[in-house]
């Protein structure tokens, strides 16, 4: 392929297993309806479509959509599905999320893709299984730019694969979204039975145990409140022993198992303090929607959570595997109104001020450029571009901007 890159509009595909209602998917979701304001965007699943709300949102955006049909396990049958789209479409830029590289990397390198980018959603450590570390470390070399999420992310690649990750780029969320008036909180609290004078603390996150949600119902049954009441909004692989933890700890009446949500905002309306018990984390998006609604948060410090969240100013942050901190900080934000509220307005504040999709938008579609007219001028010139793109790319998202 060799397709005109002087164009200003480019032709962008990006790759995901699914258009499911995880962190990345969302995060990919909120890039293509951004990028298609100003250029031609193609979304690729791997496996068979699902009709949810981001797929909904990437047809208004005006967003193709292709669906490969994958089966579980290892589908070979993905090497000339994807020979066949890429062709169809002729994109200047493939950009891949989570573990669609092993099957992206040998396409994109038989088709001559102009430029390959790969968002690493986790620390590289977590990113992917021995077999995706090894497609990635290959891919790495030479064919496709990394793109870290937040600086604990960077530093994770370096260590991981020996050398400075080229570029990063926090994700970021449509923070209008989150914008709610109260009346909405009333309504929401009134639908699931919570008291006007409950005090919820929530949590948006998959019952994995990235998540910790375990020791999450642990840490709250700890408080001893009868006025507090805990949100689980996700579903996953530790439902069942969620619910016997719940039980074993007698707080069946104040923890409530939503399960998966399309209303998150309107939860978050209604709730009174974000709280995250997770092992590890990338750049987690349920903590920048939570600061938007004007929560304060109380979470591990964990990945890029501190690049997110000032301790003492928009939450409060523990160490992992501190559970009687944990317990503590909520104590402290649960019976202190005026604290809470005090966090709750400096969150909202830093969320409008540095988490909007725009500001992403711009970094991504600068960084697509930077490397394309780099791939144009040379060998010498793509090395130069990983040193400077950075650079480049902050600029392009203006100074309010992580």
């Amino acid at each position: 392929m060799n397709p005109m890159l002087n164009s200003s509009r480019l032709r962008v595909m990006q790759i995901l297993p699914s258009f499911g209602i995880g962190g990345a998917e969302q995060m990919a979701v909120h890039l293509m309806a951004g990028l298609a304001a100003d250029h031609d965007v193609t979304a690729v699943g791997l496996y068979p479509g699902s009709a949810g709300l981001l797929e909904e949102r990437l047809k208004n955006a005006g967003v193709g959509i292709h669906h490969l049909g994958k089966r579980r396990g290892l589908d070979l049958r993905m090497l000339p599905a994807l020979h066949r789209v890429i062709g169809e479409t002729q994109p200047h830029v493939v950009h891949t999320h989570l573990s669609v590289l092993r099957y992206a990397l040998p396409v994109v390198r038989r088709c001559r893709v102009p430029l390959t980018v790969h968002t690493l959603h986790n620390t590289a450590e977590r990113e992917s299984d021995f077999a995706g570390q090894w497609i990635q470390r290959l891919a790495f070399r030479r064919t496709v730019v990394p793109i870290a999420i937040s600086r604990d992310g960077a530093t994770s690649f370096e260590r991981v694969y020996g050398r400075k990750c080229p570029a990063m780029i926090p994700n970021s969320i449509p923070t209008e979204a989150y914008e709610k008036p109260a009346e909405i909180g009333r309504q929401w609290r009134a639908q699931e039975g919570l008291d006007s004078d409950a005090i919820v603390l929530t949590c948006v996150g998959r019952l994995e145990p990235q998540k910790n949600p375990l020791a999450l119902v642990a840490t709250f049954a700890a408080l001893r409140n009868e006025r507090a009441h805990l949100v689980l909004i996700g579903d996953g692989s530790l439902r069942t022993e969620v619910i016997d933890c719940i039980r074993a700890n007698r707080v069946a009446r104040q923890v409530h198992l939503l399960g998966v949500r399309p209303d998150v905002p309107d939860c978050l309306a209604g709730s009174d303090i974000f709280v995250l018990a997770s092992n590890w984390e990338g750049n987690p998006l349920a903590v920048m929607e939570a600061m938007a609604a004007g929560l304060p948060v109380v979470s591990t410090s964990v990945g890029g959570v501190p690049e997110l969240v000032e301790d003492g100013l928009e939450g409060i942050l523990v160490a992992p595997g501190q559970p009687a901190d944990l317990m503590s900080a909520m104590r402290v934000l649960v019976e202190d109104q005026d604290k809470r509220r005090a966090m709750g307005a400096a969150a909202r504040e830093r969320a409008h001020a540095m988490f909007g999709v725009n500001g992403m938008t711009a970094r991504y579609a600068a960084l697509y450029r930077s490397f394309l007219d780099a791939s144009q001028r040379g060998s010498k010139a793509k090395h130069e571009s990983w040193e400077s793109g950075q650079t480049q790319i902050a600029r392009a998202a203006g100074s309010k901007q992580l």
